[in-house]
């Protein structure tokens, strides 16, 4: 009889079609895993999935959800019920933010943007977690960001939208762990890919040294390893991991005054 680390494995990962999350499928592919590649953009799925396909000889399905709307979550785990597919791996990559203050964008700007980056996080956690649990074996990947230890920006949401993904992740690692099933809040810094294209904020942060970036590539590898290693948080690079641990010891005073310096991109 094969153990249960014998057999095939599969991961989800929303925000799939660019990015960490792209790099992050490719990852877990080379690992062996089959993929289930969510996102809005059809077209761009499935060229993920048919690389991936080429280069690794694994299964890749292609599902286009919003997950802006609030039943998408509920439409993502009876698809898989449906195709019966058991998740193994869950990566809540799905993410943006919103470029303007918090009084200049309408309710449902800030509506969807918390439906995406928290509340379907929740939600896809609370529907794949029992049957990892249930198998002796699950991994979760939430996407955070060392935005949850920085000063925040006047208006955005997007720190403290990224604060709870860090707390909660460990508030579930933390009653998952003894079952077997690991959670880490990924935490990375400024890297290379379409997230600041989309904001329309290249322009100023390709200002910024080179030091200070990673490539998706990079962070979607240190993802990886964090979760099997079984990291509840995980910030990537020395330069990040240095920066985070400056700013934990920063007075909340300082943290404000800093804040008042800065200027929304």
């Amino acid at each position: 009889m094969s153990n249960q680390s014998d057999l095939p494995k599969t991961v989800l990962i929303t925000g799939a079609s660019a990015g960490i999350g792209k790099e992050l499928a490719h990852v877990f592919a080379r690992h062996q895993f089959d993929v289930i590649l969510v996102a809005r953009r059809q077209d761009k799925l499935e060229a993920v999935a048919a690389d991936i396909k080429q280069r690794y000889g694994q299964m890749a399905y292609v599902l286009t959800e919003n997950l802006a709307d609030p039943a998408a979550p509920q439409r993502i785990f009876d698809w898989c019920q449906e195709h019966k597919l058991a998740v193994d791996a869950l990566v809540n990559n799905a993410g943006y933010a919103l470029h303007s203050e918090f009084l200049e964008a309408s309710w449902q700007s800030h509506l969807d943007f918390m439906q995406v980056l928290n509340i379907s996080v929740v939600h896809l956690c609370h529907l794949f977690a029992p049957a990892m649990k249930e198998r002796g074996y699950g991994r979760i990947i939430n996407l955070a960001s060392i935005a949850a230890w920085s000063p925040q920006l006047k208006g955005n949401l997007y720190g403290a939208a990224k604060s709870f993904i860090v707390d909660f992740s460990q508030a579930i690692d933390l009653e998952l762990q003894p079952h077997g099933v690991h959670c880490t809040a990924l935490c990375p810094g400024f890297t290379f890919s379409e997230f600041h294209d989309v904001m329309g904020t290249r322009g100023q942060v390709s200002k910024l040294p080179r030091f200070l970036w990673m490539t998706a590539d990079e962070v979607a590898q240190e993802g990886f390893n964090a979760v099997m290693e079984g990291k509840s948080v995980h910030v990537t690079g020395r330069v990040n991991q240095g920066l985070t641990q400056v700013m934990s010891m920063l007075p909340s005073s300082v943290k404000h005054y800093l804040s008042k310096q800065q200027k929304v991109m």
